[in-house]
């Protein structure tokens, strides 16, 4: 009996774990859209200043949001 109780023990936090884990990844694939979006908006001064060109910028936010 003693080893089925750890085996339901141990279950429990490996749930929680990748729990978390897929609300980190659904976090950073909406950071990644939302600052895909923002780039793409930018005017050429702005992107001037942070040293960005406008094609690459343009490649930059084309990209699906999954991909780092």
């Amino acid at each position: 009996m003693s080893t089925l109780d750890k085996s339901t023990k141990t279950a429990r936090p490996r749930r929680l774990l990748s729990l978390s884990h897929v609300k980190q990844g659904l976090a950073n694939w909406s950071r990644r859209a939302r600052s895909r979006k923002e780039l793409m908006n930018l005017s050429d001064r702005c992107l001037n200043d942070i040293g960005i060109a406008r094609h690459s910028s343009g490649l930059k936010s084309c990209k699906p949001f999954w991909m780092a």
